[in-house]
């Protein structure tokens, strides 16, 4: 299922990546089972509908910064109305069919791009119920709970969406997010230190990494953690920001990595590097940072230079050297994203 922006684009959520139910290959005994044709053809009418809904909501975007949007009650009336017969097809379905597993998990992931949380919540309980050994509704589920404060539970659920299929990146990362947002509990639950939170956040992100190398918005997230971890740990996080370099697909993204190394490396002290980095950045739309970040860099150098002492990195929580369609995540970071199936 596409990523809705919202049915109010000022309410969406902060991610809603669910996984929904595998799709298999067709085989001559699933293609003669209506049943499975009715929930292959509700899915695939599911996604088609989002992606309409995704293009409205695009569209009015870029009409609304010309001064040309329509309002936004009429923009969430009109992706009601087109969601509306899905929703009633899904239930319709399910009435006849309580028992089908991964429609219960995918009406799940429709509801929570909906916003009804609760919904998802009975939906996906219920799918786990009915599949036990299916991972999507685990760390479905497990995001739930992060939210709701039940965090040592969201512990329990990743961690068997993770014994149950350790080849998906997604279950580490979202796993990794929590334990790093949830310091306090994940040292209660495992019996460590703060550091030692720290150290399984970013092994888990290791994990979800290695299986997705050339993913940039997870490299950039997992990057940006190290801006939470007292002290700094700038070594490590010059390499997190270098490996992300690496897979930047275009000068957009190269800038902003720029930008992040040359944070890292004025908190370090270094201050030649940190301003070659800066004056490599030459796009516009990273001009108040830039502008920013090289007032920091003189101001912190010459107190250096008076003091003999290293400079302290700022975070910023709203000036994030990110690309405006990134899935950047600062480093506040939001609960991860859900499953599908």
């Amino acid at each position: 299922m596409a990523v809705v922006a919202a049915v109010s684009t000022a309410g969406a959520p902060a991610a809603t990546n669910d996984v929904r139910p595998a799709k298999s290959a067709s085989t001559n005994s699933a293609a003669a089972d209506p049943v499975e044709k009715e929930y292959k053809q509700l899915m695939a009418d599911d996604d088609a509908a989002q992606v309409e809904v995704d293009k409205w909501i695009t569209d009015n975007q870029a009409f609304a910064a010309k001064g040309a949007g329509v309002p936004d009650a009429d923009l969430n009336r009109r992706i009601r109305e087109r969601f509306g017969p899905i929703k009633q097809r899904y239930e319709d379905f399910i009435k006849l069919h309580p028992d089908h597993a991964n429609i219960r998990i995918a009406y799940g992931s429709f509801l929570n791009d909906m916003h009804d949380e609760a919904g998802a919540e009975v939906q996906w309980e219920k799918g786990r119920q009915l599949d036990p050994k299916n991972p999507a509704p685990w760390n479905n589920l497990a995001g739930i709970y992060g939210e709701d404060g039940k965090v040592k539970k969201a512990f329990e659920y990743y961690a068997k969406a993770i014994e149950l299929n350790p080849l998906e990146p997604l279950y580490y990362h979202n796993f990794g997010t929590t334990v790093y947002l949830f310091r306090k509990d994940a040292k209660e639950y495992y019996n460590i230190t703060e550091q030692e939170v720290f150290d399984k956040a970013l092994q888990l992100y290791a994990k979800a990494l290695k299986l997705d190398p050339d993913n940039f918005p997870l490299a950039s997230d997992v990057a940006q953690t190290y801006y939470g971890i007292k002290p700094l740990r700038a070594e490590e996080a010059l390499r997190a920001w270098t490996n992300t370099l690496a897979i930047a697909h275009d000068d957009v993204e190269r800038e902003g990595v720029y930008l992040h190394l040359a944070r890292i490396k004025l908190a370090a002290g270094r201050f030649d590097e940190a301003r070659r980095h800066v004056n490599s950045v030459t796009n516009e739309m990273y001009a108040d940072l830039k502008q920013k970040l090289t007032h920091n860099l003189d101001e912190q150098e010459q107190q250096a230079k008076g003091t003999n002492g290293t400079a302290v990195i700022s975070t910023p929580k709203t000036e994030e050297a990110k690309p405006p369609t990134s899935n950047l995540q600062p480093p506040e970071k939001s609960q991860g994203p859900t499953s599908k199936p």
